[in-house]
């Protein structure tokens, strides 16, 4: 059987990509895998008002990522206490298909700051494993407050040299 091959794309965030945005991060999983999300996820207000600051911030890069067509996330480099981080979301029902790692491989073609950083719940190997096929590699530990479960979590710290 022929392994299926997935074309990303990614693309300027629209207007209309903040819909299925929302769908994606209201999945309980996705909430609970990503851990450091909004307090409450399904408050759309907060979520718009929350893009509106992103999209109108120049120092953000977002793109939509896409496949055949559909909208399947997003991921971003912003500034965080004088780092460039990297984030991404991707829907759930597409996960296990590479679509993270080329998604933010294509992405790092294009933000090319260096270093960048990242963060990733401890227990969330799968991301871990997008960013470090990436060329991420761990360069610490933290722990904060996440509300995606409602407690404190241990976090890697991530950085790609230059």
């Amino acid at each position: 059987m022929e392994a299926d091959v997935v074309t990303v794309l990614l693309r300027m965030v629209e207007e209309a990509d903040l819909d299925a945005f929302f769908q994606h991060q209201l999945d309980p999983e996705a909430i609970w895998m990503a851990a450091f999300t909004a307090e409450d996820p399904s408050d759309r207000a907060a979520f718009l008002a929350r893009w509106a600051k992103i999209l109108g911030n120049e120092s953000i890069v977002t793109r939509t990522i896409v496949v055949d067509a559909s909208v399947v996330g997003h991921v971003a480099s912003f500034v965080q206490e004088g780092d460039v981080e990297v984030t991404y979301w991707v829907d759930r029902a597409v996960w296990g298909r590479g679509i993270a790692s080329q998604a933010l491989a294509a992405f790092l073609t294009e933000v090319t700051t260096r270093p960048l950083h990242a963060r990733v719940a401890k227990d969330n190997i799968g991301s871990r494993k997008v960013l470090e096929r990436c060329g991420f590699t761990v360069v610490g530990e933290d722990s904060g407050f996440a509300y995606g479960r409602g407690r404190d979590v241990e976090e890697f710290l991530l950085r790609l040299a230059a």
